[in-house]
């Protein structure tokens, strides 16, 4: 099995919802996005997916991410914008579009600062 990374990020403000701190105030964040899949098998050019059909597909939905306020999403209406629930939602999104008999999305990290990450996986 191979295992392959990208990093990306965006920035987006968000209120949480039911919390009772700071944080229940609209505030924002440049979350890093990091992204892990699986690869069963290698291509002809020795690739279990090419890097840059990783990052477009991932910046195509961090896209709608972007400079946006969480809060007013669809998915995120009744749904805290946490960075957990914005982790499960970009595992979520991308094994729809990228998940195959030979990649499969395994992780994603979300940081919403240097020191506090939240993640979704498979197990």
């Amino acid at each position: 099995m191979y295992r392959l990374m990208i990093k990306t990020s965006f920035a987006a403000a968000h209120n949480l919802i039911n919390y009772q701190g700071d944080c229940e105030n609209l505030h924002g964040h440049n979350w890093r996005v990091e992204v892990v899949v699986s690869a069963k098998e290698l291509d002809k050019a020795g690739l279990g997916i090419d890097f840059k059909i990783l990052k477009k597909q991932t910046n195509s939905l961090l896209d709608e991410l972007d400079h946006k306020y969480l809060n007013d999403l669809p998915s995120f209406k009744n749904n805290s914008p946490s960075s957990e629930n914005i982790s499960r939602y970009l595992f979520e999104r991308l094994t729809e579009t990228l998940n195959n008999e030979n990649i499969t999305v395994e992780k994603i990290n979300v940081w919403e600062s240097e020191n506090a990450c939240a993640s979704y996986s498979l197990d």
